[in-house]
């Protein structure tokens, strides 16, 4: 994985305790295999990468993800991305947006993200991520403070609904630097208005903004 760290670290957070969570049956549980095949051929590929979205959330504590899996890695990687997936069983749609590819397995999708919001994933990134427990496999999954950038940065005038993810910001209040957030999602009235109310439901300090 080159210059990425993939040494196993402490997890203590890897089990995702907050909510229902996979091995109750349904779209979690397949959901969870699919992560669970690519990450591997990911892995075995040497190709640099770390778990993102709602998945990394519930690595963390959130509620389980019923959506997609996401995956960030640098641009460079995505072709090797792609044909490992390809070689384990998975298929290629290419994608109309020009910061991520899309994969599917079945009919479950894998996001390979590569430039979210603008910002180019480097090894900056991937380097900050800890290797925890996702589904009982070790694998590089995105810290909260990361994490939690990357989703205010996701508001936009046309996808401005806090609701989804409220209760990830409060599952991982404890773990996340939010000056930091607030500092690098500055640019972004969106991301501001988030954590003003995040501060009004006091799930964070006030004085963060």
């Amino acid at each position: 994985m080159g210059d990425v760290q993939t040494q196993p670290k402490a997890a203590t957070r890897g089990s995702g305790t907050a909510g229902p969570g996979p091995g109750s049956g349904g779209v979690a549980d397949d959901l969870l295999t699919a992560l669970k095949r690519a990450a591997a051929a990911l892995r075995d590929a040497g190709i640099g990468y770390a778990l993102a979205g709602g998945f990394a959330a519930y690595a963390h504590g959130a509620a389980v993800s019923q959506h997609d899996v996401d995956f960030v890695l640098r641009e460079r990687d995505v072709q090797a991305a792609l044909d490992a997936l390809g070689a384990a069983g998975m298929t290629h749609l290419e994608s109309p947006e020009n910061w991520l590819e899309k994969a599917y397995d079945g009919e479950h999708v894998i996001d390979l993200i590569h430039t979210p919001s603008g910002r180019p994933v480097d090894g900056g990134l991937l380097g900050r991520a800890e290797e925890m427990t996702v589904g009982a496999v070790f694998m590089p999954v995105l810290p909260a403070t990361d994490l939690m950038v990357m989703r205010l940065l996701a508001f936009t005038e046309t996808a401005c609904d806090f609701s989804g993810f409220l209760h990830v910001g409060r599952a991982l209040r404890e773990q996340v630097d939010w000056r930091r957030v607030a500092a690098e999602t500055a640019e972004s009235p969106y991301a501001y208005a988030f954590l003003t109310l995040l501060a009004r439901l006091d799930v964070i300090e006030k004085d963060v903004l």
